[in-house]
């Protein structure tokens, strides 16, 4: 039996975890779990699953669940706050942590449950876009594996299953262009929040798919590959692919190109994360190749979806320019869900921050927590949230 960590229980690859869980109870068990402020799906895994720890990080939240487990009787220890949650990430008993919190928030818990000795089943994008290096050198110095839980980085770390690395040409990390494929700028003045949260292909939490709508979801995946695969971002090619099919590819040095296909389900690449280097029964749909459209691919609009554009350009710089991105792209995000900018301001605020702060290299994480208030604080100055 695994014992698993889940650091974000109750967003959409948490959810997916649990299914994941669910669907072989006798070989996995749930340790720890913690949310934000979702305590009513909190009940609910902790009546289901009776984990040693649950942690909510809204203190109200917290209060709420406490409050509804006063006179029962239950063996799941009730915490709040950050501290909890680093403490939830470094359980003693858990295997593995899968760490799917959105955002630079991510950062700490999953430093915490590298250094307790823990691999990392990761599906926070942002730990590795703001500490890719501080996080690898910590994973190398604890000797932990991290295991890539997106579907585009799980397609890839298998495709280079069994090949020689240094034998690797290109990566090809494919994008499903969002909701908006195809349109001009122009045509995204107006758009809403509603129709930027209608993906075509993927369900997933409010700000992963607004940042596929804009495409920062996918450069956010290409600076993560770079970390993930020790690629340089000249070899690291985002391709739009609508069907969203194929999950991504290698291109060997030979020419041969390797790819991962499957329906669009991330129970998937949980299942292969948990599990690797073993394959289980399949907890998805099979894939029916007389049913499936024909397979599309184009170039990235970089002109429109400028937000790909700037991933690459500050990945290319380094140092605290990829927190500079993230930390801007967030507070845009979380404006236009709020609808208090619109759809286009989202990449406006982002180019801003880029060219209002200086590259310095990274020390430590406190160096990454710093330069992230400073844009945020630049950000509520200018743009009055």
């Amino acid at each position: 039996m695994k014992n698993i960590s889940i650091i974000g229980a109750t967003g959409s690859i948490g959810t997916q975890t649990l299914e994941v869980i669910r669907s072989d109870i006798h070989k996995y068990k749930l340790i720890a779990v913690t949310a934000n402020k979702s305590y009513e799906k909190m009940i609910h895994i902790i009546d289901e699953f009776n984990p040693e720890i649950a942690v909510l990080t809204d203190e109200m939240a917290y209060k709420n669940l406490c409050s509804y487990f006063k006179d029962k009787s239950i063996k799941t220890e009730i915490k709040f706050g950050m501290e909890a949650l680093n403490e939830a990430a470094s359980n003693k008993d858990a295997d593995i942590v899968v760490t799917s919190i959105v955002g630079m928030i991510g950062l700490m818990p999953t430093i915490s449950a590298i250094r307790a000795g823990k691999d990392i089943a990761l599906a926070n994008k942002e730990t590795l876009v703001v500490g890719g290096e501080i996080v690898k050198e910590e994973a190398k110095k604890y000797g932990v594996k991290i295991l890539p839980v997106d579907s585009e980085h799980g397609a890839i770390f298998q495709c280079l299953q069994g090949n020689d690395h240094k034998a690797v040409k290109n990566i090809l990390l494919t994008a499903s262009g969002g909701p908006f494929r195809g349109k001009t700028e122009e045509e995204l003045k107006n758009v809403t929040v509603k129709e930027a949260l209608n993906h075509p292909n993927w369900s997933m939490g409010s700000k992963i798919t607004i940042d596929s709508a804009t495409l920062m979801n996918k450069g956010l995946e290409v600076i993560e590959a770079h970390w993930l695969f020790d690629m340089p971002f000249k070899n690291i090619k985002a391709i739009v692919h609508p069907q969203s099919i194929i999950h991504s590819m290698v291109e060997y040095k030979d020419g041969s190109i390797i790819s991962q296909m499957a329906v669009p389900d991330m129970k998937l690449p949980i299942q292969y994360a948990l599990n690797y280097p073993e394959r289980c029964e399949a907890v998805i749909e099979p894939l029916d190749f007389f049913s499936i459209p024909s397979l599309q691919f184009e170039k990235p609009d970089l002109d429109t979806f400028k937000c790909l554009k700037f991933a690459y350009e500050a990945g290319e710089a380094g140092g605290i320019m990829p927190t500079v991105l993230n930390a801007a792209n967030e507070y845009a995000v979380d404006l236009f869900l709020k609808e208090k900018i619109s759809f286009n301001k989202i990449h406006e605020i982002i180019y801003d921050a880029l060219n209002s702060f200086e590259n310095k290299c990274i020390k430590d994480v406190n160096t990454i927590i710093e330069e992230n208030k400073k844009v945020i604080n630049y950000l509520k100055n200018k743009y009055n949230k």
